[in-house]
């Protein structure tokens, strides 16, 4: 029903399967790491239930709290920023630059937040503090779920990223341009635009032709 790409590791495989918009699911050995499910983007009744939940902020198109209900198990983690904490129970706050080892994976929680696109002067669609992304790293592959950012200080200081989900959603994340610069900074090796929307994804593809060390893959992401 959905794609779904194979990145090896040190250890099992990791499987990447594409949901939409910010949603996707890893498959690592016994694990399966749901990031942002939401019923609007995606069928979950035929995906398996979650061991891990990672949340990266409290927009609605990102948090869904019925649909984590029905993912979880008892024993699932539940990573999430203070706001989503306090409309869920039962989870694990992390805030920007906190790294903890969940189900024996390594998390760090990357600040995500604008700093040229706004509601209004002075009021950013994410401000900075609010929201997470995560880096986890999987058998000696790190993998960069940005979450709703720009092309910030700390995303271009980013290295070892071995795979990267960045947004390119306008107003809200980031323009082409944007997630080219922060790219270019930290080089991951394979790189998915995601969160798109109908910006033209081939736009990124050109701005990075030259960078041969950067694999681009677009996927039905948006």
């Amino acid at each position: 029903m959905y794609t779904t790409d194979v990145i090896k590791t040190d250890s099992d495989d990791l499987k990447i399967t594409f949901i939409g918009h910010g949603t996707m699911m890893f498959s690592f050995g016994n694990l399966v790491i749901h990031v942002d499910p939401v019923a609007d983007m995606g069928d979950y009744s035929g995906l398996p239930k979650a061991d891990m939940i990672l949340v990266t902020h409290e927009h609605v198109d990102h948090f869904d709290t019925k649909t984590i209900d029905k993912l979880r198990k008892d024993e699932t983690a539940l990573v999430l920023t203070e706001t989503c904490a306090k409309q869920i129970d039962n989870g694990v706050v992390m805030k920007n630059g906190d790294t903890r080892v969940i189900k024996g994976l390594a998390i760090e929680a990357v600040p995500a937040y604008n700093t040229v696109n706004m509601r209004s002067p002075g009021n950013p669609f994410h401000p900075k503090g609010a929201g997470n992304g995560y880096v986890i790293s999987f058998g000696g592959k790190k993998v960069y779920v940005a979450g709703d950012t720009e092309n910030t200080p700390e995303v271009k200081q980013l290295s070892g990223i071995d795979v990267a989900f960045l947004p390119m959603n306008l107003p809200y994340t980031m323009t082409p341009e944007m997630v080219a610069d922060a790219a270019s900074a930290f080089k991951p090796n394979i790189l998915y635009p995601y969160h798109f929307g109908s910006t033209d994804t081939s736009r990124l593809i050109d701005l990075l032709k030259d960078h041969k060390d950067i694999e681009v893959r677009i996927r039905d992401m948006a």
